[in-house]
């Protein structure tokens, strides 16, 4: 079924979804009941009682207690995707913040918030103030299935929580689900929607407004192109309208319609609807149209991801845009300092290292985590933070900051400027820096493991790695803490002078991803994959 139209024995039950979100008690006692913040928020189903309404109750609880603590006291963004658990989730957490007398700030149509337009939101809101600083909360699993939920926690610096603080909202809240949720304050939900600390926000304004700021819109709309936007029946089915009419662009608009099922997307490659716009199955419906535009482009769910579809290489490959990103970025701001370096995650693509070292700028390469981009983006020491599932963030055209989590919506757009402005599409320009630095072969695979397996593969050290060649190549790096800040990165990461693998769990579901990649050709990747994964194996079967 991987690419094509779902059966309908495949779609979600919407309303037993809904009543199985208010009727689940999570036991704590379960491992996979409890709260559980992995790289980006708590995420679960109410059908396997992982994301039930006292998740959302503790959870908000545990997310007021912690922003008192810190004398955080400005208002909260509220923002939610078109999950059909968001609406409920979001009803619960305004009944929690009202209960605690926290002022919020939600769509003043009640409608939906893309992730980076809410992180915009925090950072305009606490530009230039030092205290009563707003934060926010995010309702979304990003790109996961229809029958998945996901609550995620934004500080003051509008990107997404580091560990030191999602370890205390979790811990507080897995000991208010441990208490009965006694030590939740709450009010109806009809008065915290008309309480007076509930406040209306113009989020699709205040960001369309903005996006001159930080992308040539004059440049997209005088090139004329002919442009799709696909929202995924996402969290940005009112932006791309109101961008298309503002900005005067050719802009044709596909599943613009909510539907909680996601019925209009393709199977993704598992048999499973998914939202992921970086997958030539989830994406086949567009990457169809491929020659009847100039570039099309699509966004998961909360918009916080990017998909792009070109005449000359049809859906790119995320490590691929990246890099032409990143080449086109640093040579078209002149706004930017020239310190401005570029942020990778560990398991991106070394063609972003080849292209930053040509460019002259300093690379900076992190754990798996936009989180880790956050500061940097801030003082304007990154011009560009990316990772190799899509999502990336950069800086306004004068070197400040834009957003602080990844930007979907920012990266679709770039796709159109970056062929108004060269005349040639992304996928043009890979081929030209492949022609330069070569052509690399890149590959996720996620392969089967269970929690003990995952707990012993996020400890692994490179002292338990007794080889000392990969595909018949000396090792010149082991690393399990990465380079930019020594910051540990869950698993292992090895090094050749034509390849590299990296093994990491999944924070969301029962496998662990082997990332691998090679500058010498697919059976050179296939034989660095098999021999990773032998090692791994070797590893996770020990006792």
């Amino acid at each position: 079924m991987a690419g094509k139209a779902p059966m309908h024995s495949m779609l979600v039950d919407v309303p037993r979804l809904i009543t199985a979100y208010f009727t689940g008690r999570p036991d704590v006692s379960v491992p996979a009941q409890r709260v559980s913040f992995g790289t980006s928020g708590h995420r679960g189903s109410s059908f396997e009682t992982s994301f039930n309404e006292g998740h959302i109750l503790a959870i908000t609880q545990a997310i007021c207690e912690y922003r008192a603590a810190q004398g955080i006291d400005g208002p909260l963004f509220l923002a939610k995707d078109t999950h059909a658990l968001s609406e409920p989730a979001f009803a619960s957490a305004l009944e929690v913040l009202g209960g605690n007398q926290v002022e919020v700030r939600i769509d003043q149509e009640l409608g939906y918030t893309p992730t980076p337009a809410l992180s915009h939101a925090v950072l305009l809101y606490n530009k230039g103030r030092t205290s009563a600083l707003a934060d926010g909360i995010v309702i979304t699993p990003s790109h996961n299935p229809p029958s998945d939920g996901g609550f995620k926690y934004n500080p003051p610096n509008g990107g997404p929580a580091d560990t030191d603080v999602t370890k205390v909202v979790q811990d507080r809240a897995n000991e208010i689900l441990a208490d009965g949720l006694r030590a939740v304050r709450r009010t109806c939900y009809g008065q915290a929607l008309a309480a007076g600390t509930t406040r209306r926000h113009d989020y699709i304004t205040e960001y369309v407004d903005d996006l001159g700021a930080v992308l040539d819109m004059e440049a997209i709309r005088g090139a004329g192109l002919h442009l799709c936007a696909d929202p995924l029946g996402g969290a940005g089915v009112a932006y791309w309208p109101r961008i298309a009419e503002q900005y005067g662009l050719r802009l044709a608009i596909q599943h613009a319609e909510v539907d909680p099922t996601f019925r209009f997307m393709s199977v993704d490659w598992d048999g499973k609807i998914r939202m992921d716009c970086s997958s030539p199955y989830a994406m086949a419906g567009l990457i169809a149209l491929k020659d009847k535009y100039d570039v099309a482009f699509a966004c998961d769910t909360d918009h916080d991801r990017h998909g792009v579809v070109t005449r000359s290489a049809g859906l790119l490959n995320p490590n691929h845009y990246l890099a032409v990103a990143i080449s086109y970025l640093f040579t078209h701001r002149p706004g930017w300092s020239a310190q401005a370096g570029v942020g990778k995650t560990l398991v991106s693509s070394s063609m972003i290292d080849r292209v930053a070292e040509s460019l002259g700028r300093k690379l900076e390469e992190v754990p798996v985590g936009f989180k880790w981009f956050v500061e940097g983006l801030v003082a304007g020491s990154l011009g560009f933070g990316g990772e190799e599932s899509a999502g990336a963030s950069f800086l306004r055209r004068d070197g400040t900051v834009w957003t602080t989590d990844k930007d979907g919506i920012l990266l679709a757009l770039l796709a159109a400027e970056i062929t108004a402005v060269t005349g040639r599409d992304p996928g043009e320009l890979y081929q030209g820096l492949t022609e330069q630095f070569g052509a690399p072969v890149y590959q996720r695979i996620d392969a089967p493991a269970n929690a003990k397996q995952k707990a012993k593969l996020a400890k692994l050290s490179p002292e338990q790695v007794k080889v000392k060649e990969l595909a018949g190549d000396p090792i010149v790096a082991m690393l399990t803490r990465a380079p930019a800040n020594g910051a540990p990165i869950g698993g292992l990461k090895v090094t050749t002078a034509r390849g590299w693998f990296a093994a990491r769990p999944s924070g969301t579901e029962d496998v662990y991803k082997l990332y691998a990649e090679s500058f010498a050709g697919e059976d050179h990747l296939r034989r660095i994959q098999q021999e990773a994964q032998a090692l791994i194996a070797t590893v996770l079967d020990s006792d």
